[in-house]
């Protein structure tokens, strides 16, 4: 028997990288499956390290209750100084021996380890300020590079997840309610708000969303849904964001096809308030 495991990611800020590199950082205008099954791993405890398994062959589903609006942030990398950190001194001998000829100099010589703890931040490369007296980052003073950052703000989604074994899709409702990890939508600035899990339901995935309930967030009466589907079904569409492998050495994704269509629902039996 077919079931589903219903998912709410909703949150004032989301980013899902589709093709972000370098100084632009992209968001697609959905969750992509690659990001949604990430999640689902790092809920479940796993490390990047570790094989998809079953988790490979989960169908996946979106629909797009609120879609958001794309906002552009105005991002800077480097530039201005900062102090040293000498808590990151004590676990780096490279920093401490960078800093082993300035810190009497700096400090003074009430200046010990006890102390170290208490300061705040730690470059990697140190010099002295001439002006000041005291200990910067030499690579910061730079100038700014400026980098572009796309998110959906106010965006609210049901994810569905569909897998014939009943017990792994209860295993991740589970984990996403109680993560081994931390979770987020898309970037780590991004952390998701209220429930996520929807819990598990009878059904393909076009049954259980026609069934489903819009988010309290919902825009529209009749959202668009992008539904996973054999290459040979007419209409679909291919994406790159089938994940094979999380591992940062081999990471990788191949194509699937997709289906896009506007979800009538036919009888609200799934209410969000109410879902098991």
């Amino acid at each position: 028997m077919t079931h589903t495991l219903l998912g709410r990611l909703a949150a004032p800020l989301q980013a899902w990288g589709a093709t972000a590199r370098f100084s632009r950082r992209d968001t697609h205008l959905r969750p992509t499956k690659s990001a949604v099954i990430g999640m689902c791993a790092a809920a479940l405890g796993h490390d990047r390290t570790t094989p998809l398994g079953p988790l490979a062959d989960i169908r996946f589903g979106v629909r797009a209750d609120s879609p958001g609006t794309p906002i552009r942030d105005y991002h800077t990398v480097g530039a201005g100084t900062y102090p040293v950190r000498p808590r990151d001194i004590i676990t780096d001998h490279r920093r401490a021996a960078a800093l082993s000829a300035s810190l009497d100099a700096a400090t003074g010589t009430s200046f010990g380890h006890h102390h170290l703890t208490n300061w705040y931040g730690a470059p990697k490369k140190i010099t002295t300020d001439p002006l000041s007296g005291t200990l910067i980052s030499a690579e910061l003073s730079r100038t700014a590079l400026i980098t572009e950052r796309w998110y959906l703000a106010d965006a609210a989604f049901v994810t569905a997840l569909q897998h014939p074994d009943h017990g792994l899709l209860k295993e991740i409702a589970h984990a996403l309610e109680h993560p081994k990890r931390l979770l987020w939508l898309g970037r780590k600035s991004c952390p998701p708000s209220g429930t996520i899990s929807g819990g598990v339901h009878h059904g393909p995935i076009e049954t259980v969303l026609a069934r489903t309930a819009l988010l309290p967030e919902a825009t529209t009466d009749r959202p668009w849904a992008w539904i996973e589907t054999p290459p040979t079904t007419p209409g679909s569409t291919p994406t790159n964001d089938q994940p094979l492998t999380f591992h940062p050495d081999q990471r990788a994704h191949t194509t699937r096809w997709e289906t896009r269509t506007r979800i009538t629902l036919t009888d609200t039996t799934i209410e969000w308030d109410v879902i098991p």
